[in-house]
């Protein structure tokens, strides 16, 4: 079993990162896109075209199953990609967690890029998913970048700016970009004690392998991780070893 995950950058670290825990057995394809990264401020065309040829691209390697651990994605090309590989092969994309922050937290943050922040998508989301909980955007400008780059000084720079810009009154955080969860614990140093963090890597990964078994087929696997990048053979980035689920996935410093 073969299940690829898609993203610019390293977004998909936490997800595949936690399908390696939960379920070690299974063949990992991850595809970065360092040629056309960061996807966010693109025109959604591009996008789509972009996520739909790399899921092509993962059923030309053998993937049964294609996660988007990625928000860009999965609100631009979810429904495109379901529509190129069929109803055969599962698509999982990825929310944001606002519905299980706002059921349990009176005040929520949710932390994004600055395009999401300012999207229709995020603003949706947030009408649906809030209920009656004060729910605000907070842009972290360049943290995203900082962790593709591993360059963690300035992701702390940029964590303490987005918590500066959080209000007081803030008892939970939705991580609202799949990077954000590699430097969960510096985000945790820089809010006050007892805000709840939310992020939905390890929500997504579940799911995948309830679709995955759902298939029905045998456990084949040997635990293998390949990467792509931009299509090409290769390996994950030298800043994926600065994290934890980097080297869950076997890189090296």
């Amino acid at each position: 079993m073969i299940v690829a995950l898609i993203d610019s950058g390293l977004g998909l670290l936490p997800t595949a990162a936690w399908l390696r825990k939960l379920r070690p057995d299974v063949d990992l394809l991850l595809q970065l896109d360092p040629d056309g990264a960061p996807w966010g401020p693109k025109p959604e065309p591009w996008v789509i075209d972009r996520v739909v040829d790399a899921a092509r691209t993962s059923l030309r390697h053998g993937a049964e199953v294609i996660v988007l651990p990625c928000n860009t994605a999965s609100v631009t090309a979810l429904e495109q990609v379901r529509a190129e590989v069929g109803p055969g092969v599962p698509v999982i994309g990825t929310v944001p967690a606002i519905k299980p922050a706002a059921a349990v937290c009176a005040s929520v943050a949710v932390w994004a890029t600055a395009a999401t922040t300012a999207s229709r998508y995020q603003a949706d989301l947030i009408a649906r998913f809030g209920g009656g909980a004060k729910v605000i955007g907070v842009a972290c400008h360049g943290l995203a970048d900082a962790i593709d780059g591993g360059d963690l000084l300035a992701a702390k720079e940029s964590i303490a700016a987005a918590a500066a810009e959080t209000p007081d009154d803030v008892e939970g955080v939705v991580l609202g970009c799949t990077h954000y969860p590699l430097v969960v614990d510096d985000i945790l140093a820089a809010l006050p004690v007892g805000v709840r963090l939310f992020d939905s890597a390890q929500a997504v990964a579940a799911q995948t392998i309830r679709r995955m078994d759902a298939l029905g087929r045998p456990r084949t696997g040997s635990g293998a991780v390949h990467v792509l990048n931009s299509g090409r053979p290769g390996e994950l980035p030298w800043g994926a070893a600065a994290f934890e689920s980097g080297r869950v996935l076997g890189a090296e410093l």
